[in-house]
Parts: C-alpha cells; sequence; structure tokens
C-alpha cells in the first residue's frame, strides 16, 4: 500500500525557462481568486478598474511577505550570512504565514486607492474563498516538489519521496490539504446561504481559526523545517500560527456579537 512518489516538479521547460507544478498551483487561487472578486465587485457596484490593482498588490504582497518570513524565522543565520540571497526567490523558500501577512498588507493598500474607499474587513471576508484555496494549493505544490515532508511511519499509507530518500513518510502536505479543502467547503457553504447577510468578520475569522487549528495539528507529523527547532516541543510553523489563530477566533467573537446585521455593504465606515 505504499506510494512511492517520484514526480519532476517540472512539467515542460523551454530553455531557461520552466513550467512547475508548484508554480502553476501557486498561480491558480489568484486567477480564481480574479474570477470571484469580479463577479462580486459587479454585485456590490464597486469600479471592476480597481481589480488589476487589487491583484497586483496582492500577488507583491504575497510573494514579498512570504520570502521575507522564511529568511527571518526559518533560516535567520544563512541569510544574514549573505543579505543578496533574500531576493533569490528562484532558489526556494516561502513561508506561508508571511505570505498572509503580506497580502493582507497588500489589499490594506489597495483598498485605499479605491473612491470611496472599501472596508478591509470586508475585502479579506471576501478574499476567505479564494484564500482557503490557495491554501490547499499550496500544499498540493509542496507535495508535487516532495518538500515539507512528513516523519516516518510504519502505517500502511505511507509515501516515500523518491527524491529524498527511501524512507516511508506522512503525506503531512495531504493531511494539510485536506484540512484546508473541508475548511474551503465549510465557507463556501455558509457564504451560499448567507450572502451579504454573513456578519463582517465571520469569513475572515472562520478562515484563520480553522487553517492555524490545522497547521498546528499537520506541524507534528512534519520534520523540522528551520534547523533551530531540533528538540523543541513546538515548530516554528506553530509557534506562527498561534497569533493567527487568535486573531481568528476574537474575529468570530466579535462577527457573532452582531448577529443578524450582515455586511451591508463593502464602505469603509461599516468597519
Amino acid at each position: 500500500m505504499l506510494i512511492h512518489w517520484n514526480i519532476d516538479p517540472v512539467i515542460v521547460s523551454f530553455g531557461p525557462f520552466a513550467l512547475r507544478w508548484y508554480g502553476l498551483l501557486f498561480a491558480a487561487p489568484f486567477l480564481a481568486g480574479l474570477s470571484f472578486f469580479r463577479r462580486v465587485f459587479r454585485e456590490e457596484g464597486i469600479a471592476e478598474a480597481n481589480l488589476d490593482r487589487l491583484l497586483l498588490y496582492a500577488v507583491l504582497g504575497t510573494v514579498i511577505g512570504a520570502r521575507l518570513a522564511h529568511c527571518l524565522f526559518y533560516d535567520p543565520q544563512y541569510y544574514f550570512a549573505n543579505p543578496l540571497k533574500i531576493v533569490a526567490i528562484w532558489e526556494g523558500g516561502l513561508a506561508s504565514h508571511g505570505g498572509i501577512a503580506g497580502l493582507v498588507c497588500g489589499f490594506w493598500l489597495a483598498g485605499r486607492t479605491f473612491s470611496p474607499r472599501v472596508s478591509l474587513l470586508w475585502l479579506l471576508d471576501r478574499l476567505a474563498l479564494p484564500g482557503a484555496l490557495g491554501a490547499v494549493c499550496i500544499r498540493l505544490g509542496n507535495f508535487m516538489n516532495s518538500e515539507i515532508v512528513g516523519k516516518p511511519t510504519s502505517g500502511s499509507w505511507g509515501v516515500v519521496f523518491e527524491l529524498v530518500d527511501q524512507v516511508p513518510r506522512h503525506p503531512a502536505q495531504l493531511y494539510e490539504a485536506a484540512g484546508y479543502l473541508a475548511t474551503l467547503g465549510l465557507l463556501v457553504l455558509l457564504y451560499a446561504r448567507l450572502g451579504r447577510r454573513t456578519p463582517l468578520g465571520l469569513l475572515t475569522g472562520l478562515l484563520l481559526t480553522l487553517v492555524f487549528a490545522v497547521r498546528i495539528l499537520a506541524e507534528f507529523a512534519k520534520e523540522p523545517q528551520a534547523a533551530y527547532e531540533a528538540g523543541q516541543a513546538f515548530s516554528v510553523g506553530q509557534w506562527l500560527s498561534v497569533p493567527f489563530l487568535a486573531l481568528g477566533v476574537g474575529l468570530i467573537a466579535y462577527a457573532l456579537k452582531r448577529p443578524g446585521t450582515g455586511s451591508d455593504g463593502p464602505r469603509e465606515r461599516n468597519v
């Protein structure tokens, strides 16, 4: 029953250009989110001309935030000694916690350019659905890359990542992807049922709470991602997840204190 995984991370290459599974899966939620936001903007009466700027800021914020978080939290000694390597994104190294923080900053900056300005929390609630899809895609991309592998297992569901070693391991990437997919399903059902009546902050709160609860649990099945975390009870990823989880719980409490009010519009005054 063991799965031997030996997929080439590169789908196709043309000279120096290579199309990778990770890159394709990284881009997919941005494209899906663009389509979703186009529909939402149309329904809410927001100029679709704002979408290009929103997408640009979202991509830049995600990449910059993810790269800086990886350098600062997962291998600071190396990057402090080799600061020029911080910009070498093509060599790999992105941290999801920083990507989320950068994405929020990008949305905040983009929202301030809208006329009239749009509530950040309203934008983040609409981001929750493509955001959950993005979490699924990123972990599938890690699986295709044979990276962020799990600890060795004697169970029959183990995966041998042949690009890494010949040891059966927990498919920790798939554990996370399954949890994030369930989160996406819940958010879709909730939004389909309540729509604009969804309490402001509820979708964002649920996304943060569920995604980072799954992340904390899945980390117990992973190999350490930072050299200095060996022997620690909690991994770097788990410690970084705690404030996001706490923020999610706080947003849920905030939303449920306003039952029945819903998000009555995207304007900044509604926050």
